[in-house]
């Protein structure tokens, strides 16, 4: 098969693009809400446990994760009622073969009152997870302490990453892909100019965002300020990370692919140059072209003899140049296979598949789903870029690459189905958790693509091949045109030049005009004023005229400079005009070619079909780079079971204090109000506890407390009170339908006519 490849409609790329970029973004803002899922290894419990009360002060705080983490002595903060850190700021290691424990230690005569627990840490699959919590000691009190208000890996630092993260992806699957198209399924694409980009692109744009995300190891898992980039002191501590290390081997791993791009497009690219590539092409003026097309002739004739005697050892040379291009070939694809495999490595060591179940088994799973992910894609805007933008590609070059394609898909869906067990585990997992939706829609748009690349293989299948003939003058055509495009800035800038010299020539012709002009006055001048009147007889001059008629004749010819004749130079075009000829006949050979593109259904069948199947791969790397940021189903499901059904944020009871003043007579006073486990799936338990301006307790008339949930529109849902004591009101069996921000309205009576109702906002979990 043939396909031309110059010039398509912009304006129909461009617009299925956008279209998929757009479908790229409303996913990303469709799943914003399973941000906070993003923290892989999860809090499954801590000692003391969040929200309770103590009768005395523990000697440590301790928590226990899901999953392997990393963490420091300043991991763990413990702060007092006023804020002030109270913990030994030493961590201590307190994890066995199966449970990951880490915690803090207390000093001993703490004081009554609420303490907030601030914990950070680093998750096997170097995601960042932060959270805190709150315990009392003797009975809850106020608290100053200052709490983040940004998840670890949020804001600004977060977005970033994730934006660097995904832009990683694509510079792999270009680099590594479309070097794999070049020595698997077409090596004349080694000449082509938009294949080069290409993988040279993916592989500035891998290397870029590697330094940008090791520079943002620091910020990401830490402060969160942007600022801290340059932290040299912190960038020392992500080095000596498993983060760190594998950011630090892609980039050496880069170096070492340079090197192979180098070879690919340099001796590779010249071994599979079609000939006649080299032959300079005749430019210049006409005389220097007539004068080399007259050594021409001659060296037409000494080139057929040393034709004739070529044409004996033709045959060894043919042989040795195959024998060169196979090593040459053996040697890229080997050491290429290497360095992919080593670039994917640097993923699996790293995130998902270097934790959890299995990790000796998924990390080559891993390695292997992504190299497939390349060829299969990779290779796809490799022959986007050929169809559109390069020379005819051959038929037997679109059906290697559809066998690669095929056996990529065969790899992805068994190393897919393998992760997938792993990292879901049941079922009802797909629809219960986000990693799940995810994952559902990864293979949703998988199925797509392959459904688009099926109609890729169909139209090939009706695809005709076009003589070795024309695909030899096609890339030599594509070789001359690579070689104008390099020249065309030269070109721009002798046009430059040219226009600075004629401007130059302009002004010199002025000059000697008026130098001509001088000259010619000064000369009549001075001959009136030597010969003065004629006499009235004597001998005339022998050559009849007078010396100074001689003086001024001669004077012209004899000042230099004075030839004002236009010159053979200056009829012939100059570089500018000869450039915009050259772009002129460039733009009809454009034209002449898309005509005849244009007119093959079959041909513009696959292009489309083919970038319909870029822009659907497009989306699918933006959801698998959103997955790789997704805490797992199966963590997921285990925090739960730990936490008896509850997630880690679930089950958290809830502290309020509401002051109130009804108005009358000692109307003021101070209502608090203590909610557990504050969850929507269990019976929630009130106690309530008044008390006036000095602290102690008191009775009122009545107090009445109802819910209200305004976003799903129920309620007022009354809750009966039953009073226990004095100052003192309990219920039980509260049932709150729904998670989320819930308002709490107190109503207050201290007086048959004095009363005031107060609204407090209380979060609700699952």
């Amino acid at each position: 098969m043939v396909t031309t490849g110059l010039r398509p409609r912009r304006s129909a790329v461009l617009r299925l693009l956008v279209v998929a970029l757009a479908l790229a973004g409303a996913l990303l803002g469709g799943l914003g809400g399973a941000a906070p899922a993003s923290a892989h290894a999860a809090l499954t419990g801590s000692t003391p446990a969040q929200g309770s009360v103590a009768d005395r002060a523990p000697e440590q705080v301790t928590l226990t994760f899901s999953e392997g983490v990393a963490m420091g002595d300043d991991s763990i903060r413990v702060l007092d009622p006023q804020g002030k850190r109270v913990d030994d700021e030493k961590l201590r290691n307190l994890s066995s073969d199966r449970v990951v424990k880490y915690g803090a230690g207390l000093p001993s005569g703490l004081r009554d009152g609420t303490y907030t627990v601030a914990w950070q840490a680093v998750s096997a699959d170097s995601h960042p997870v932060s959270g805190a919590f709150t315990f009392s000691i003797g009975a809850p009190s106020k608290t100053t302490a200052p709490v983040p208000q940004q998840e670890a890996g949020g804001g600004l630092v977060g977005a970033l990453y994730g934006i660097a993260r995904y832009l990683a992806y694509a510079g792999f699957v270009l680099l590594a892909g479309g070097a794999a198209f070049v020595v698997a399924c077409r090596p004349a694409a080694a000449l082509v100019r938009s294949v080069q980009r290409l993988i040279v692109y993916g592989w500035a744009l891998l290397t870029g965002t590697t330094v940008v995300m090791l520079l943002l190891r620091t910020p990401y898992t830490g402060s969160g300020d942007l600022a801290d980039v340059f932290d040299l002191g912190g960038l020392q501590q992500v080095l000596i990370t498993k983060p760190g290390a594998a950011l630090v081997s892609r980039l050496l791993l880069l170096a070492a692919a340079a090197l192979f791009v180098a070879v690919l497009f340099g001796a590779y690219a010249r071994a599979h140059q079609p000939a006649g590539a080299d032959e300079p092409e005749e430019t210049g003026e006409p005389g220097e072209v007539a004068e080399r097309g007259q050594r021409g002739e001659a060296d037409e004739r000494g080139a057929a003899d040393a034709e004739d005697a070529a044409e004996e050892a033709g045959a060894a040379d043919a042989a040795e140049e195959a024998r060169r291009r196979k090593d040459l070939t053996f040697g890229l694809g080997f050491g290429g296979v290497i360095v992919a495999t080593g670039l994917a490595a640097t993923w699996a060591m790293a995130e998902h598949a270097s934790t959890g179940l299995q990790p000796a088994v998924a990390m080559p799973v891993d390695v292997l789903h992504l190299l497939a992910v390349a060829a299969w894609l990779g290779g796809l805007a490799a022959l986007v870029v050929s169809l559109y933008w390069g020379p005819p590609v051959e038929r037997a070059a679109v059906r290697r690459f559809s066998r690669i394609a095929f056996g990529s898909v065969v790899v992805l869906v068994a190393t897919g189905l393998y992760q997938s067990w792993r990292q879901v585990g049941t079922w009802r997992a797909l629809t219960d958790t986000a990693y799940g939706r995810l994952l559902l829609i990864k293979v949703a748009l998988v199925v797509v693509l392959v459904g688009i690349a099926w109609l890729s293989r169909q139209w090939t299948g009706r695809l005709a091949e076009v003589p070795a003939g024309e695909v030899a003058a096609a890339e030599l055509r594509a070789a001359e045109d690579a070689e104008q495009e390099a020249g065309r800035e030269a070109e721009q800038d002798a046009a430059k030049a040219a226009g600075q010299k004629e401007r130059e020539a302009e002004e010199e012709r002025d000059n000697r005009e008026a130098e001509k002009a001088t000259v010619g006055a000064t000369a009549t001048t001075a001959a009136a004023a030597t010969t003065g009147p004629a006499p009235k007889s004597g001998p005339a001059p022998k050559n009849g005229s007078s010396p100074a008629s001689d003086h001024s004749t001669s004077a012209p010819h004899d000042t230099p400079g004075t030839d004002d004749g236009p010159s053979a130079d200056d009829d012939s075009p100059g570089p500018a005009r000869a450039a915009q000829l050259a772009r002129q006949q460039a733009a009809v050979r454009t034209a002449r070619t898309k005509r005849q593109r244009d007119a093959d259904p079959e041909r513009l069948g696959l292009r489309r079909s083919v970038l319909a199947e870029a822009a659907v791969a497009v989306v699918v790397l933006v959801v698998t780079t959103v997955l790789t940021a997704t805490e797992p189903a199966r963590t997921e499901a285990a925090v739960k079971a730990t936490s008896g059904g509850q997630s880690a944020e679930a089950g958290r009871p809830q502290a309020l204090t509401i002051p109130f003043d009804t108005g009358g007579p000692d109307g003021k006073g101070t209502a608090r109000v203590r909610l557990a486990p504050g969850s929507s799936g269990r019976a929630n338990t009130l106690q309530l506890r008044i008390t006036d301006p000095s602290g102690k307790v008191r009775d009122v008339p009545e107090v009445k407390v109802s819910f209200t949930q305004k976003a799903k529109k129920l309620g007022p849902l009354s809750v009966t009170t039953r009073h226990t004591g004095t100052g003192q009101w309990r219920a039980s069996g509260i049932q709150l339908p729904v998670p989320g921000k819930w308002q709490l309205s107190l109503v207050v009576r201290t007086s048959d006519i004095d009363q005031v109702t107060e609204i407090k906002n209380v979060k609700i979990g699952s």
